[in-house]
């Protein structure tokens, strides 16, 4: 069986893997960013063992198309999420590293 500590990094990985694939692609402009950055922190903090998450979004690489609009990348995402097994959390972040959307632990 796993440990609360190993279930609390499972479900940190989970939640920024879902959020990653669920949103990129989404229209967004510099406009529209802080109201996206909020929709997904209401929709992830919804679910189970999320204690805490904070989105922001990188506004300069929103480069518009002729419609005014850009679609969210991976390198635009920095996250951070907190979550917890019973008494063991978990710090973990999805940000750009060396030009790729890295999961990382942070503590």
């Amino acid at each position: 069986m796993a440990s609360d500590r190993e279930l609390a990094i499972f479900e940190a990985a989970i939640k920024l893997g879902a959020l990653y694939h669920q949103f990129v692609g989404t229209p967004v402009s510099r406009m529209s960013a802080a109201s996206i950055e909020a929709a997904i922190e209401k929709a992830v903090i919804l679910q189970p063992y999320v204690e805490e998450i904070t989105v922001r979004l990188d506004r300069a690489r929103m480069t518009e198309n002729i419609y005014g609009y850009s679609e969210l990348a991976g390198l635009m995402f920095d996250v951070e999420i907190v979550t917890r097994v019973g008494f063991a959390y978990c710090r973990a972040r999805l940000a750009p590293h060396d030009g790729y959307p890295l999961m990382s632990i942070v503590e």
